[in-house]
């Protein structure tokens, strides 16, 4: 509905209002659905994020369905496939990064150890301008991400992915979502 109240930073682009309307600070769990998140997170980084959305399935097919154990097992030959791949961001450090990520999360636990950052008590944004682009939470999620060999996940990463799974709730307070995420 375009008479609903919606965060700033959803434009009317149609994958824009179901992103945020459907899944943008819903509860995420499980693995391979936190290491997706977290992926596209990264790749995002420099760039819109309407261009991750508009390229999600074709990244969901580079990326074996963002199952950890396959892309862990990726290799060089791998790495060179996706990097050929116009239908994905092919950015050989974010590509490396990411079978660096499935590596790292293969015996962690992510989803388990993502969660234990959340922050069910954060302030409620009255706009756009309320909203941080880190935390003491996402600085210390992204350092044990680190510590535990992840890349790509600066503080600033780590709270895209508190928003975007439900660690946090941005959504704007006159939201129509705020209630529902």
């Amino acid at each position: 509905m375009t008479d609903r109240v919606r965060c700033g930073w959803v434009s009317s682009a149609p994958e824009y209002i179901a992103y945020h309307d459907d899944e943008w600070g819903r509860r995420v769990e499980g693995d391979d659905r936190v290491f997706e998140r977290l992926t596209l997170e990264a790749f995002q980084s420099g760039l819109s994020w309407i261009t991750i959305l508009r390229k999600r399935e074709n990244f969901r097919a580079a990326f074996a369905g963002f199952s950890i154990p396959a892309v862990a097992a990726f290799g060089p030959a791998d790495v060179e496939r996706l990097l050929a791949d116009p239908g994905i961001v092919r950015n050989r450090a974010k590509i490396e990064a990411a079978v660096a990520n499935a590596r790292a999360a293969l015996d962690i636990g992510l989803s388990d150890l993502v969660w234990r950052h959340a922050d069910p008590a954060s302030p409620v944004p009255a706009t756009g301008a309320d909203v941080p682009a880190q935390t003491p939470g996402s600085k210390a999620l992204a350092k044990e991400l680190k510590r535990h060999g992840f890349r790509f996940v600066g503080p600033t990463t780590a709270y895209a992915l508190m928003q975007a799974i439900g660690l946090v709730n941005d959504h704007i307070s006159d939201c129509w979502v705020r209630d529902r995420a």
